[in-house]
């Protein structure tokens, strides 16, 4: 049994059917109380400054001895080449100087049925499991996502779950947190919780795009401003939203790893149907997908306020200003 590291949500069905234990090291990066010094640990090794703190967390996370030992160790890498951080091609090559074992995984650009259902065998066949395994692994976390999918309809419908732990357990569905069965009674005894728990009574309504935030104190903040987030579209996707009993198009209609005018569409619906009042649009400091922000603008009839955020810590100063000027500006 390995420990797999992931740089991003892969068909983890292939992962656990394997009998493998995968490791989103997003997770462990953002998690860490040493996640900063973690991105300065990287630009000692020679990371460039002018290079995402997400790259430079996830490198460290993996080739820090003392680190990787602190929360169990990564045995080998599963990088995605194609889908995800055009930096991940480098990030791969500075794993595999420092001896760690690397696997490629592609999302094709234009969602390529067989292309897909291709690297996924690949996957198979290098983890050593099948499509039998692989569908009986499925049909186990199709349960659970229906769960973490509840969560989501009881922030934006009942208004009874905060931003934040929207935000939580869909995000860590791309791992689930490296324990389906402690994270299923994590969810069941969420769930149980909500039962009892009043509903908010916000002024605003929010939809979060873009990628997770490096931001450690992002949701909490906007709700301590009357506003809070009832959709999180990549973490949504991260859990899986849409149902399918095939498990390669499951993986097409997931939108993040393909071009923007997909996710699109799935913003445009979710807006609409959860009643936002605005979009909160977060750019990672040096990611080429600060650029798609010129076509969410375009595309989307709905006020946007976009924000970048570098390193791991609390939101600065100026951030907090014009989070403020645009909630008001909002009302």
């Amino acid at each position: 049994m390995a420990r797999i590291g992931i740089t991003t949500t892969v068909p983890v069905e292939i992962i656990l059917a394997a009998g493998h234990i995968p490791v989103d090291l997003n997770n462990i990066f953002i998690t860490s109380p040493e996640a900063g010094r973690m991105v300065d640990t990287a630009e000692d090794a020679g990371y460039p400054r002018n290079i995402c703190g997400w790259i430079k967390g996830l490198y460290t996370v993996v080739v820090n001895k003392k680190l990787n030992a602190s929360f169990g160790g990564i045995d080998k890498v599963i990088a995605v080449t194609q889908g995800d951080c055009s930096n991940t091609h480098a990030l791969m090559e500075t794993y595999e100087l420092a001896g760690v074992e690397t696997i490629p995984f592609a999302y094709p650009f234009d969602r390529d049925y067989d292309l897909l259902k291709l690297q996924m065998e690949k996957l198979m066949t290098v983890l050593g499991t099948d499509w039998e395994a692989v569908n009986t692994v499925k049909q186990q976390l199709d349960k659970l996502r229906l769960k973490v999918a509840e969560i989501d309809r009881l922030t934006w419908q009942e208004n009874t779950v905060s931003g934040f732990y929207n935000h939580l357990f869909q995000v860590s569905c791309s791992d689930f947190n490296s324990d389906v069965g402690i994270f299923t009674k994590d969810v069941d005894n969420f769930l149980d919780l909500t039962g009892n728990a009043s509903e908010y009574a916000d002024e605003l309504r929010l939809g979060y795009i873009g990628v997770p935030p490096i931001f450690t104190d992002l949701y909490p903040y906007l709700e301590t401003m009357g506003a809070r987030v009832v959709y999180n579209e990549v973490q949504r996707q991260f859990a899986m939203p849409f149902v399918t009993a095939d498990i390669v198009e499951q993986y097409r209609l997931y939108t993040y790893p393909y071009g923007v005018f997909g996710r699109i569409k799935d913003m445009q619906a979710e807006i609409e149907r959860r009643n936002l009042d605005g979009i909160v649009h977060y750019v990672q400091s040096f990611c080429f997908r600060q650029i798609e922000d010129i076509i969410l603008r375009e595309k989307l009839d709905v006020p946007i306020l976009t924000i970048e955020g570098d390193k791991p810590g609390k939101i600065d100063a100026r951030t907090r200003l014009r989070i403020d000027s645009f909630l008001e500006m909002l009302r």
